[in-house]
């Protein structure tokens, strides 16, 4: 984990690097006495030996047990504060994501795809989490105790602390060879972990997909797949770590049996000169302490390793710079919808081949209706996205209310148009709070208005709840017209300066259309009205339609000039009235 990363995280600690530094504290109380403990233990056993008096021995007795519970006291109270610092650590982290993933342009998401980031928010913020808890807990505490313990064996034990010259290496060596095997299958997981959350949301997205055409078994495979595959890689792991045990034990045992034989033929021989049975207890105890503070040190590391790859997937996310900013003398205030795209051309990314766009001129009146015809892949949506910034030009320039879009406060810019997007997206709530996120102060009879204006207002009072009535998660249910109604009237709710409806009139009737686009002359009569179709009568009254192809818009007019001079419009027209201007 580089410097970097650390930064960037250790930036999410703020009102946590009190608890944090105040478990340290703890920690290296509690290490203080639990190492003291062996010590004065060895002296009770010398002293019950040499048959001291009850009275000495009860006293030390009771300074050993005081020095417990301060033990005692300063690991409870770590563990406390630990985990205040963590978890308040972790929350910070997913608050920092969430908004500036909020910030993000459509460039941006675009680099990270949505199951990426639940996982970054989720599990890998759950990793650091625990790394965070062990830094600030058992990473203080192992090293202290590894050092407190070595100094305190040979004091007490002189040539039988050299027992650790041979385990300490042993168990170093054998920790760092697992840790070193065991790291390449848990970095591998990460990645697939995303594919995992990806076929887990496009699997409840499209469940209604999934049960028409009868595709569960297959979709229980391809779950079961990338289960497996994370399971196999979490088990070769695992596998490896595991041996960490039975090596632990082979020290441990080998240390308790060095010292009792050795030290055993020593106090034989001096006759306890040298060493006596209270020594030995200690550095049974000390050597406890060692080998145990050394497998806490490499389970620090796994645990570091495994999040060092989580903490560098979730700075990528927070060092991500919006590729879309407002300029430092922005303009606040949209003057009026007129639209003006100066010599356009637009591709997704620098190294992207072809252009998306090009060679678009076009002006826009405000208060005008214009309509857009095209082909499925002839750029429709890419034209509009443009003007309420949503991606920045690759060349040329687009205007709104004569400047430039790319000189307003994106927030005043965005607030000015308002969008009804092809997919349509209720939130989780009732009708009513989904209404006002066009206008959050807006009134029930504003709302009332909004519905009836989007012919949304008569299936709403069918509801027993009414406005009351709570969307489930994505609209669930709520058929696509009666969610398509209902984002219109949102986006009414708004009165914004242009509105842009993204073939969101698809799933309603050819006459609620006709009655939807009637409310708009009434009530928005000054909003510039952009309504891109795949129904000529859709945009057969609107004052220019514009026809797209391939990116670039072929021609322009009026219903009746197009139909006299454009082979395309005519070809869709006739295809969808039979040719005849009375069945239209």
């Amino acid at each position: 984990m580089n410097a970097a990363v650390i930064k960037t995280l250790a930036a999410s600690l703020r009102e946590n690097k009190k608890p944090a530094l105040l478990t340290l504290l703890l920690m290296v109380g509690e290490v203080f006495f639990e190492v003291l403990i062996p010590f004065f233990t060895a002296d009770m056993v010398n002293m019950i030996k040499a048959g001291a008096p009850l009275g000495e021995v009860s006293a030390l007795g009771g300074k050993l047990v005081l020095m417990a519970v301060a033990s005692l006291l300063c690991g409870g109270l770590a563990a406390r504060t630990g985990s205040d610092a963590s978890t308040g650590f972790a929350r910070n982290l997913r608050e920092d994501m969430f908004v500036r993933v909020q910030d993000f342009s459509f460039q941006n998401i675009d680099r990270f795809s949505s199951a990426s980031l639940v996982t970054r928010m989720t599990t890998d913020v759950t990793n650091v989490q625990m790394a965070f808890m062990m830094i600030i807990r058992v990473a203080v505490r192992a090293p202290l105790m590894f050092i407190f313990a070595i100094t305190m064996a040979f004091i007490m034990g002189g040539k039988l602390a050299l027992s650790f010259v041979v385990v300490v290496p042993i168990l170093a060596g054998g920790l760092i060879m697992i840790a070193k095997h065991a790291m390449p299958a848990f970095r591998s997981v990460f990645h697939k972990y995303d594919k995992l959350n990806e076929s887990i949301e496009e699997n409840v997205r499209g469940m209604r997909v999934v049960k028409s055409f009868a595709r569960e078994p297959y979709e229980k495979k391809k779950f079961a797949a990338a289960a497996d595959s994370i399971c196999l890689d979490f088990t070769k792991a695992e596998r490896i770590v595991a041996v960490n045990n039975p090596l632990m034990q082979l020290c441990m045992y080998f240390n308790m049996l060095f010292v009792l034989t050795v030290g055993a033929r020593i106090i034989v021989s001096t006759r306890g000169t040298v060493i006596d049975v209270g020594q030995i207890s200690a550095m049974m105890n000390y050597g406890m302490q060692v080998l145990m503070s050394l497998m806490m040190l490499s389970m620090i590391y796994v645990m570091l390793t495994i999040s060092a790859e989580s903490a560098k997937r979730i700075s990528e996310v927070l060092v991500e710079q919006p590729s879309l900013t407002s300029p430092a003398d922005a303009i606040t205030e949209v003057k009026d919808g007129s639209i003006d795209f100066e010599d356009v051309a637009f591709k997704y990314s620098a190294g992207a081949e072809h252009y998306a766009l090009y060679d678009i001129d076009l002006h826009i009146p405000s208060g005008a209706t214009v309509g857009i015809l095209g082909g499925t892949g002839s750029s429709k949506t890419t034209l509009v996205q443009l003007i309420p910034r949503l991606y920045d030009v690759t060349e040329g320039r687009v205007k709104v209310g004569g400047t430039d879009v790319r000189e307003y406060d994106l927030e005043a810019l965005r607030d000015a148009v308002a969008m009804v997007l092809q997919k349509n997206l209720l939130f989780s709530g009732t009708i009513a709070e989904n209404l006002r996120w066009g206008n959050e102060n807006a009134s029930d009879e504003e709302l009332v208005e909004a519905c009836r204006l989007a012919q949304a207002d008569e299936f709403v009072r069918a509801f027993p709840d009414g406005y009351d009535t709570r969307i489930e998660q994505g609209g669930t249910n709520v058929s696509g017209g009666q969610k398509q109604r209902l984002c219109i009237a949102r986006a009414l709710l708004k009165k914004p300066k242009i509105l842009i409806l993204d073939d969101s009139t698809s799933a309603v009737d050819t006459k609620t259309d006709a009655l939807i686009r009637a409310g708009f002359k009434t009530y928005i009569p000054e909003t510039t009205k952009i309504i891109i179709a795949q129904r000529v009568a859709s945009v057969m009254d609107a004052d220019m339609i514009l026809i797209m192809d391939n990116g670039h818009i072929v021609d322009r007019g009026t219903h009746d000039e197009l139909l006299k001079r454009c082979e395309i419009y005519r070809e869709i027209y006739e295809q969808q009235t039979n040719g005849g201007e009375d069945d239209a």
